[in-house]
C-alpha cells in the first residue's frame, strides 16, 4: 500500500524538481505523467479541477479526429475534481490518484453512467453498481472522463468493429489502434486521459498499446478484479491499466490491484509497493528469448526494432538466450465461457439482429463446444501454468515482440470478407493469458512510415516487480515513449 509517507519520502527533493521543471516546460497540463501531475497536485502547484478541465479541451478538439470515446463524463469529472480539491485544502490526500484523470473501456460497469461494451444491443444500458475496480480507482481518487470505445464485446483485436464507429489509430488516422482496447490506447497515446484501464483475454491491452505507442500491462491473471467487467472468458480475462509510462502504470497497478473475495478468480496474495520497481536494478536478471513463433515471420520493422532492442537489454541485464516454451494448449473451447453471459440474447431473434455478423458469428462458434471440449481445455491450462513456472527456474523474464506485424487499416479491418478482428497480430500475445503470468508491452521503435512498435516483457506468477523494474530500465535507456503522436 502507497501512504502519504511512503510516495512522498519516495519521490524526495530531486522527484519534486523534475515535476516542478517538467511543469514550467510544458505548454499544455495534458503533457503531464500521471507521476508528475501526481506530484505537482500533492503539492498544489496544479489544481485538479484545471487539470480536469484541460483533458475536457484536448478531447473537445481531438475527439472527432480519433473517435475514442463513447461517453464523456464532463460534468461527473468537474463534481469529482471539486471536491478532490475541497478535500486536498482540508488536508486529506488520498494518494497518487488524487485528481487524476482517467478514463475506463466501455465493458466495465460505471453506477449511473452507460457502458455499452461498443455494442447496439447495451446502447443504453446504465448499470446500477460500479466495477470493482472503478470502485477501488475513485476511492483512490482518480477523476472519470468517460468511457472508451472498443471492439465491440472485447471480440476482436480492431476496434473498428463497433456500434459507434471505428477508433482511429492517433499515429495514423487510416489505422486501427488495435483491439479491443482500441479506444483506451488512442486516448492515451493522444493525451484525451493521463491514464486508462484496459482488458485482455488474448492480447486486449498489449496489442494496442503497442500499436499506439504507450504502456500496457496485463498483471498475474487474478490479481486485479473482474468483476463488474462484461466478460469473455473467466479464465483468460484480464483487467489492468494503459498509460504514457511504467512508472505512471504502477501507480495505477496499486490502485486497482487486490483481493476481491466476490470475483471467483481473485486471488488474495500480499501486494508490494509496485512503484519500487522503477528503483530495483535489473544487471542480473536472465532473460529468455523463446524460440518458433515469437520471432518467426516478423514484419522487416518489427525485427529491426527487436534487434535493437535486444541490444540494448543486454546491457541492461545478465544476458539474453535463447530458450522454449512450453507447448500451449488451445484456448477456442475457453470462449465457451462467453455464452453464459450471451446465451440470453442468442435465443432472441430481436436481440441476435443487434450484434455484429462477425461478433455473432464468433460467439454462436464458442456455444457449440461440447461440455468435454471445455472441460478438456481448462485442464490443459491448468496444466500449462504449472509447466510455465519451471520456465522461470532458468530465466527471470521473457521478452518478445509484442505483435509480429503492423497495424492494418481501417478499411481493410471492416470489409466483411476481411474482418479477421486482428487474429494474426495475437501469435506472441495469447499464450500470456493461458499461462497467466504478468506480461507488459512498452514501445521500442517505429516503422519507416511511423507507426509504433512494442517489446513485451513477461515474468512469473506475481512477478510484476521484475516485469516493471527491466520495462522501467529499458524506457529510460531508450526514448520510443517520448515521441508523440501525429494528431497531437
Amino acid at each position: 500500500m502507497i501512504t502519504r509517507r511512503t510516495f512522498i519520502g519516495g519521490l524526495s527533493a530531486a522527484s519534486l524538481m523534475t515535476a516542478t521543471r517538467v511543469f514550467s516546460a510544458v505548454s499544455d497540463l495534458t503533457e503531464l505523467t500521471v507521476v508528475d501531475a501526481s506530484v505537482l497536485i500533492r503539492t498544489r502547484k496544479i489544481s485538479p479541477v484545471d487539470l480536469v478541465r484541460a483533458y475536457l479541451e484536448r478531447i473537445d478538439r481531438l475527439e472527432p479526429l480519433v473517435n475514442a470515446y463513447i461517453t464523456i463524463s464532463r460534468e461527473l469529472a468537474l463534481q469529482q475534481a471539486q471536491q478532490l480539491e475541497i478535500e486536498l485544502e482540508a488536508g486529506h490526500w488520498r494518494g497518487p490518484l488524487h485528481g487524476i484523470p482517467i478514463a475506463l473501456k466501455d465493458n466495465m460497469d460505471t453506477a449511473g453512467i452507460r457502458t455499452t461494451a461498443a455494442s447496439a444491443l447495451l446502447a443504453d444500458r446504465v448499470p446500477a453498481q460500479d466495477s470493482e475496480v472503478y470502485r477501488r480507482l475513485t476511492a483512490a481518487g482518480a477523476v472519470l472522463l468517460g468511457k472508451l470505445n472498443m471492439h465491440e464485446f472485447a471480440y476482436g483485436g480492431t476496434s473498428a468493429i463497433t456500434h459507434f464507429g471505428a477508433v482511429h489509430n492517433p499515429w495514423n488516422l487510416e489505422h486501427i489502434p488495435g483491439g479491443s482496447s482500441g479506444g483506451s490506447a488512442a486516448a492515451v497515446s493522444a493525451h484525451m486521459c493521463c491514464a486508462a484501464l484496459g482488458t485482455d483475454t488474448l492480447a486486449s491491452i498489449r496489442m494496442p498499446a503497442a500499436y499506439c505507442g504507450i504502456v500496457g500491462f496485463k498483471p498475474t491473471h487474478g490479481l486485479c478484479s473482474i468483476r463488474g467487467i462484461i466478460p469473455i472468458s473467466e479464465t483468460l480475462d484480464h483487467v489492468g491499466p494503459m498509460t504514457r509510462t511504467v512508472g505512471d502504470a504502477a501507480l495505477v497497478l496499486q490502485a486497482i490491484a487486490g483481493y476481491d473475495a466476490l470475483d471467483p478468480v481473485s486471488i488474495n496474495t500480499k501486494l508490494p509497493r509496485y512503484a519500487g520497481a522503477l528503483q530495483r536494478k535489473t544487471i542480473k536478471l536472465r532473460l529468455g528469448q523463446p524460440q518458433s513463433p515469437y520471432y518467426d515471420r516478423l514484419d522487416s520493422d518489427v525485427a529491426k526494432a527487436m534487434e535493437t532492442a535486444l541490444g540494448v537489454l543486454a546491457k541492461l541485464t545478465a544476458g539474453v538466450n535463447a530458450i522454449t516454451l512450453p507447448a500451449h494448449p488451445s484456448f477456442p473451447a475457453l470462449l465457451a465461457e462467453a455464452t453464459g453471459y450471451h446465451n440470453p440474447n442468442l435465443e432472441d431473434p430481436a436481440k441476435r439482429d443487434l450484434y455484429d455478423p462477425v461478433t455473432l458469428a464468433r460467439l454462436d462458434a464458442a456455444a457449440k463446444f461440447s461440455t468435454a471440449d471445455y472441460v478438456n481445455a481448462y485442464r490443459a491450462v491448468l496444466l500449462s501454468r504449472n509447466a510455465i513456472a519451471k520456465v522461470f527456474e532458468e530465466v527471470d523474464l521473457l521478452v518478445t515482440p509484442t505483435t509480429p506485424g503492423l497495424p492494418e487499416t481501417i478499411s481493410h479491418a471492416v470489409n466483411p470478407a476481411q474482418a479477421s478482428g486482428g487474429e494474426p497480430s495475437l501469435r506472441n500475445t495469447f499464450q500470456f493469458n493461458i499461462y497467466g503470468i504478468p506480461t507488459i508491452s512498452i514501445p521500442c521503435g517505429f516503422s519507416g512510415s511511423g507507426l509504433p512498435i512494442g517489446l513485451q516483457i513477461s515474468g512469473p506468477r506475481l512477478g510484476e516487480l521484475s516485469v516493471l523494474a527491466l520495462a522501467h530500465s529499458f524506457e529510460q535507456a531508450t526514448d520510443w515513449h517520448t515521441a508523440q503522436p501525429t494528431v497531437v
